[in-house]
């Protein structure tokens, strides 16, 4: 069996999140035995200097076993970043159509 069919053979269930020029990944898969676990992938496509697109991948493997404390240290590590920077996003360059702003001043009257 090639490795790409049974890669995509065990996955049961998969959502996708596509945040800018990232992608993110949650797939559900299943052992040997019959068990299941998720993979996290994040996906950043970048460009090379000849203009290619090139993927840049991040795997993480979580095991039920491990479900209950990453899910508690995931919510404690989110709601300390919402309550102490709140929702906004403070660096508009996160913004996939960000252009850099330059202001000049045409004359003293403007100052």
């Amino acid at each position: 069996m090639s490795d790409y069919k049974e890669r995509h053979e065990n996955e049961i269930f998969t959502k996708v999140l596509k945040a800018g020029r990232r992608t993110y990944f949650f797939d559900v898969r299943e052992t040997k035995a019959g068990d299941y676990y998720l993979t996290i992938t994040e996906s950043k496509k970048n460009f090379g200097e000849n203009g290619e697109a090139s993927f840049e991948k991040h795997k993480i493997y979580l095991y039920k076993e491990d479900f209950t404390a990453f899910h508690e240290m995931f919510r404690e590590s989110t709601d300390f970043i919402i309550n102490e920077k709140g929702e906004d996003v403070i660096s508009e360059k996160h913004d996939k159509d960000f252009k850099s702003k330059s202001f000049t001043i045409e004359s003293d009257d403007e100052i």
